[in-house]
């Protein structure tokens, strides 16, 4: 049954009287994620609630005030730690408002609760955001409706490894708590639920109209190539952009000469071309905004791309360079990306650098500058590649609308936002652009997405399978074909090529992009432009590139975008604020433990401390693969006064880690700890916390300044700051 049946299947089973039943049935779902995870956990909740005819709310908290809480019947809380036990930023607006003191002791006595977290047990304060809010509510006089979850990341099955349990037992318990009313039953599955956003073809009026000599023209000339392909071809129809031709330079005795001392010019912050882009407000006048008044100017075009010999024959099409209008980001423009890494090393790792850009304050009229801290993280917003998202075009028959304005539409009940939650499109995006800037199509699928889909199938065999890798009764089986071979959204929809999904419901069917976190490499002097208001920012990124069990290449959405991103591009840079060692500290020592690109946030560290002259002595512990490919930043270490012991593992017949380091330096391990200092254990989350932690116990036990691992443990979270950064 389609949605287009949902109504007709509610409407033929209420009657009046059960409607007025119904119309108490009420459930307020809210959310704080980091990464996401969450938000999904919402969403399924969300699903679950509604086939039990509940009216649903799901929002993410920081969207939520205390006094909406009890006009809801029931409320669940889904949450995740971050960092050290903390709350997440978009929560954060929420928690605080828990925390006033003047709040009276009983002024949610009439709130119904029950919270999931998610956590992962790698971390010392496992679950602590969950714990910490499912006791605040309880302090205000909440009452819990339904015990409290609490999933692991690091579960064999993941997240799913207690939520499917824990959403199995709720759903019975709603229906024995509080039933349905004589004669109306649940939806079943194989009835499909109204999708919250759509997107619809937007209204166009006489100034959308086309000029003629202003904007894009078709050509019948197939060597002209589209302004849109960022100068590859793609299968678009190939356009000619009449006013960039006249910029092109192409008759210039040195066309790349000049484009790049223009290059140079424009980027320079003071520069009269600079003050100009900053002139938002009359973009925004323009349709298209400021990219497309930027277009004729060599920041956006190369020479080579009016070049009439095809040089693109064979290179991968780039996403396009559009700047999307994402609250609080800033404009950045990347300077430098090496590879650090051999070229025959087995990880291509890089090395970024950027100056951020300084941007209006809407309060004073002046520039504000970014500034960051060591242990922030740089939020980087990636973007689909052309021949992927032409792919799925041609896959779905959206040719016709492919390149139509959209906008979006949100379910009546859902006017709390006007687009799906961070999703950030441009004004009047084409189906073409939404599909390049804003939703996934190369995501690892949800069991979620298997579902839905399977609505869009006349295909019996196919409509059954999709549905078998949607029960969460065969998670082997969905596991074994998702997670396992690391297979895309896009690859799932060329397995089933019956899918056709209606382009309205792409909002609905399409995770939304979400940006990726690297924590900041860079501190004291290295945030230091040569452009004096601009702020530099450097990353050390591992990118994602392997071969799965099907021996198919896989590379990350993320790692694939920075990968291809040249010197002199503008992008979007977010920031995420966290806890961490601030300026007092650093008169401490300093117990650092960095494996791999692990070791970012301890040389921005490192370089903040060294401007305090009262720092005290660092020591770190360092690991990767072998010394002459994977050894960052070596020549730094020494002149940064550390002492730094390193951990090879590939570089002698038995494998040393950084924690058997640890335990052969147990004395000089233990002279820190007793002078006060700040651990900080930064790197891939897994097992490795886990083991420099047990490491770090073991040197205390061997030094006699505990009698066993538990009580070095006790002794060790008692009287240390440790902090840690993991991924």
């Amino acid at each position: 049954m389609t949605a287009a049946h949902y109504n007709d299947f509610t409407d033929s089973t209420n009657g009046g009287d059960e409607n007025r039943h119904l119309a108490n049935r009420r459930m307020l779902i809210i959310y704080g994620s980091e990464t996401g995870n969450s938000q999904d956990l919402a969403g399924d909740l969300e699903r679950l609630a509604e086939r039990l005819h509940f009216k649903t709310l799901a929002c993410e908290m920081n969207d939520v005030e205390l006094n909406l809480l009890p006009r809801y019947p029931l409320t669940i809380f889904v949450i995740s730690t971050t960092g050290q036990g903390e709350i997440p930023q978009n929560a954060l607006k929420f928690w605080k408002s828990l925390l006033r003191k003047r709040l009276p002791p009983n002024c949610l006595q009439s709130v119904n609760f029950t919270t999931f977290g998610l956590g992962d047990s790698s971390y010392s304060k496992y679950n602590w955001a969950a714990r910490k809010l499912h006791k605040r509510l309880e302090q205000l006089g909440a009452t819990e409706f339904y015990p409290r979850g609490e999933a692991d990341e690091c579960h064999k099955d993941g997240i799913d490894g207690t939520f499917l349990s824990w959403a199995h037992s709720l759903r019975t318990h709603l229906l024995k708590e509080y039933p349905l009313p004589e004669g109306i039953s649940p939806i079943p599955l194989d009835v499909q639920l109204p999708p919250k956003f759509t997107i619809e073809l937007a209204i166009m009026d006489a100034a959308d109209e086309s000029m003629p000599d202003r904007d894009e023209q078709p050509s019948e000339n197939p060597d002209l190539i589209s302004p849109k392909s960022n100068g590859n071809a793609t299968s678009q129809k190939p356009t000619l952009d009449r006013t960039a031709a006249l910029f092109s330079h192409v008759d210039t005795p040195n066309p790349e000469q000049l484009d790049k001392t223009l290059q140079e010019e424009r980027l320079s912050i003071g520069s009269a071309a600079y003050s100009a882009r900053l002139s938002e407000g009359t973009a925004t006048l323009y349709p298209g905004g400021i990219n497309i008044l930027d277009r004729p100017n060599v920041l956006r075009d190369h020479p080579s791309k009016y070049s009439l010999d095809d040089s693109s024959s064979g290179k991968e099409s780039l996403p396009p360079s559009d700047l999307l209008p994402i609250p609080r980001a800033w404009h950045a423009v990347l300077l430098e990306n090496s590879r650090v890494t051999p070229s025959t090393h087995w990880q291509d790792v890089r090395h970024l650098i950027f100056d951020v850009l300084p941007r209006e304050n809407p309060v004073r009229e002046e520039l504000a500058s970014f500034n960051y801290v060591p242990g922030d993280a740089m939020v980087i917003y990636p973007k689909n590649f052309p021949q992927d998202v032409q792919a799925l075009i041609d896959l779905m028959d959206w040719q016709e609308v492919a390149d139509m304005p959209f906008e979006h539409c949100a379910r009546q009940q859902d006017r709390l936002y006007s687009t799906p939650k961070n999703c950030f499109p441009l004004p009047r995006s084409t189906l073409r652009q939404l599909l390049l800037n804003n939703y996934d199509i190369t995501a690892i699928p949800k069991r979620i997405f298997f579902e839905d889909i399977a609505f869009y199938t006349d295909d019996p065999m196919h409509k059954e399978r999709l549905r078998e890798f949607s029960n969460p009764r065969l998670s082997d089986e969905f596991y074994d074909y998702t997670s396992r071979p690391r297979r895309s959204i896009l690859e799932v929809l060329q397995d089933f090529p019956s899918v056709k999904i209606p382009y309205e419901h792409i909002p609905s069917i399409f995770p939304v992009m979400r940006g990726r976190e690297y924590s900041a490499a860079s501190g004291g002097l290295l945030a230091k432009s040569e452009d004096p208001r601009a702020t530099r920012v450097e990353l050390l990124v591992a990118l994602v590139k392997y071969k799965t069990v099907l021996r198919k290449t896989r590379q990350g959405l993320c790692s694939r975008y920075l990968a291809s991103l040249a010197p002199g591009t503008i992008i979007n840079l977010g920031i995420k604020e966290y806890d961490s060692m601030n300026t007092p500290i650093y008169e401490r020592p300093l117990l650092a433990i960095g494996p791999g690109t692990g070791i970012a946030p301890i040389r921005a560290y490192l370089w903040d401390r060294r401007q305090d002259i009262h720092a005290g002595d660092a020591l770190v512990f360092f690991g990767g693969r072998n010394q002459d490919a994977d050894y960052y930043f070596k020549d730094e270490w020494v002149p940064l006064g550390a002492k730094i012991f390193t951990a090879f593992s590939r570089d002698q017949k038995e494998k040393i880690y950084v924690q058997d380091r640890i335990r052969e330096q147990a004395p000089l391990v233990c002279e820190y700890i007793s002078k006060g200092a700040c651990v900080a254990i930064c790197g891939s989350s897994g097992k490795m916390p886990g083991a420099v932690r047990t490491a770090i116990y073991d040197c205390l036990v061997m030094e006699k300044l505990a009698p066993d691992r538990e009580s070095a443990k006790k002794a060790l979270n008692a009287s240390t700051v440790i902090w840690e950064e993991v991924w």
